[in-house]
């Protein structure tokens, strides 16, 4: 399951969504929750403005989803990822995955999260607490982590 909204998520209620989903067959649930931070150089971050392609964003994150589901041996998953003004601090994204044994569902859920941020149709624009504002780049070590997905050896 696929959501991308502006409003903030519960991530209680989301898991048990997904525990409900698997119907009792889940023996691991692994998530990852991102979070507003303040890494600017040059002032404090204010928020941070996500913009997305709207449809094509979407089926681009159910297509991750169905890659992690077919190199790994998951039950189900779960992406939820804020658009809009985020204060610093406030919840971005959640990222879950559902196996009957962990190492697939951590595996499953680390690929999903590297691939969100550098495959997935998002622009990101920082504010900082000067009321300097810039796009942020994507950075060529994300690039590289989530090239490491498509080696033999990740699988």
């Amino acid at each position: 399951m696929v959501i991308v909204q502006e409003a903030d998520f519960d991530v209680a209620a989301l898991m048990e969504r997904l525990r409900a989903n698997t119907e009792g067959k889940a023996g691991a649930i692994v998530t990852f929750t991102g979070y507003v931070r303040d890494y600017a150089e040059t002032a404090a971050t204010r928020s941070l403005f996500l913009e997305h392609y709207p449809g094509m964003c979407e089926r681009e994150i159910e297509a991750l989803c169905a890659t992690a589901q077919s190199r790994w041996d998951i039950l189900d998953c779960l992406v939820v990822h804020r658009v809009g003004e985020l204060q610093l601090k406030e919840q971005i994204v959640f990222v879950a995955t559902a196996s009957a044994h962990r190492g697939d569902a951590f595996a499953a859920c680390e690929f999903l999260i590297d691939a969100l941020k550098t495959r997935a149709p998002f622009w990101k624009r920082e504010t900082l607490a000067n009321g300097e504002q810039f796009w942020v780049q994507q950075r060529e070590a994300d690039n590289q982590k989530t090239e490491q997905w498509d080696t033999p050896a990740q699988a």
